[in-house]
């Protein structure tokens, strides 16, 4: 299946995800679905919950409260021998190309082991790690090699090929290209979307720059303090967010036009505290637009034309668009002088 072709039936649903660790309230209260062929991106602010949540799906930690359906399984119901077996078909691409990777395996030994656990490749494993290595742009020739001959890029090549090996139809991406160089990461991107055609995978794709996420993405969700706050179309997100915090984070994507700057939505204060997030919306302590309801109601995630908002005033808020808040930089240029002849830039 293509990626962007979907059934009807999503893959992966989670609802009212909950994980509190002792003094964390990590991930608080989420849902959503994942469909086959499907790359749904994970995007927030460090400590936001973002990982935590992709080790809940796959039951790499278990949850304070909430179901995962994977493809109609409970996955938090099943016996640790059925999670076991269900592994094959779910996988993980960590963030560090350099801490992921065992320092005394050969690439050979690290791409044969998940063959040999779940019985596949019998006989033929040479074969199928040498197959593995073409298919995410590396040679033969390296599988008798360690992770340290190998570039960062490369590394994170061998992370991907070991995800795939075992035919998986679900694949959490855990921030795989924020530890590369800007040159590498388009690269592997472009690999992650072609495995994805080939393979009808579903990407769970955790990230928090923004620009990768408008390339991969087929629908964003944006966390902020352990909840989902905005859940969209990736056009329809970009093109007109509705949620205040999702304003700012488009804001920060810089403008590939010199001639052109985008008007920065600077947010007041730091984020707060996941121990005791605020009262009512955990983002009114930074939101230009709060009023005296945010701070006493939790707003819900609620849905309009699919274009889901965890916001009571989203409708009053100016519309933040790409195209209104681009200026000309000769244009600002201007206005800033007059500021300052006006008295409004001097010291």
């Amino acid at each position: 299946m293509l990626a962007g072709t979907f059934v009807s039936q999503p893959l992966l649903r989670a609802e009212r995800l909950v994980k509190h660790f002792k003094a964390v309230r990590a991930v608080d209260d989420i849902s959503f679905e994942l469909y086959t062929g499907e790359t749904l991106a994970l995007v927030g602010e460090s400590g936001c919950g973002k990982s935590t949540a992709g080790r809940l799906l796959l039951r790499l930690i278990e949850p304070t409260s909430g179901k995962v359906w994977f493809d109609e399984r409970d996955l938090f119901g099943l016996a640790e021998r059925e999670v076991r077996l269900l592994r094959r078909e779910m996988q993980i691409i960590f963030q560090d190309p350099y801490g992921s990777l065992n320092p005394r395996m050969t690439v050979r030994d690290m791409l044969a082991e998940p063959l040999a656990l779940h019985g596949l490749a019998k006989g033929k494993q040479p074969e199928r790690v040498a197959e593995l290595l073409r298919l995410v742009g590396l040679g033969p020739e390296h599988a008798g090699r360690y992770p340290h001959e190998f570039s960062g890029g490369q590394r994170q090549r061998i992370g991907i090929a070991r995800a795939v090996a075992v035919e998986p139809r679900l694949i959490v991406c855990d921030e795989p290209v924020s530890a590369l160089d800007v040159s590498i990461r388009a690269q592997v991107i472009n690999l992650l979307q072609d495995l994805q055609r080939r393979f009808g995978l579903a990407y769970l794709f955790i990230a928090h720059d923004l620009a990768v996420v408008k390339h991969i993405a087929a629908r964003v969700a944006v966390m902020y303090l352990g909840k989902i706050v905005e859940l969209a179309d990736k056009r329809a997100l970009f093109a007109e967010p509705r949620h205040p915090y999702t304003h700012a984070l488009l804001s920060a994507i810089p403008v590939p036009d010199p001639s052109l700057k985008r008007e920065r939505l600077v947010l007041q204060g730091d984020v707060p505290s996941a121990h005791r997030p605020p009262h009512g919306c955990r983002f009114h302590t930074r939101c230009p637009h709060a009023r005296e309801r945010c701070r006493e109601e939790e707003p819900p995630l609620a849905a309009a034309d699919g274009h889901s908002v965890a916001c009571h005033f989203w409708k009053e808020i100016e519309p933040f668009t790409s195209a209104s808040r681009l200026t000309p930089v000769n244009e600002r240029l201007t206005r800033l002088q007059a500021a300052f002849h006006t008295g409004g830039g001097s010291s």
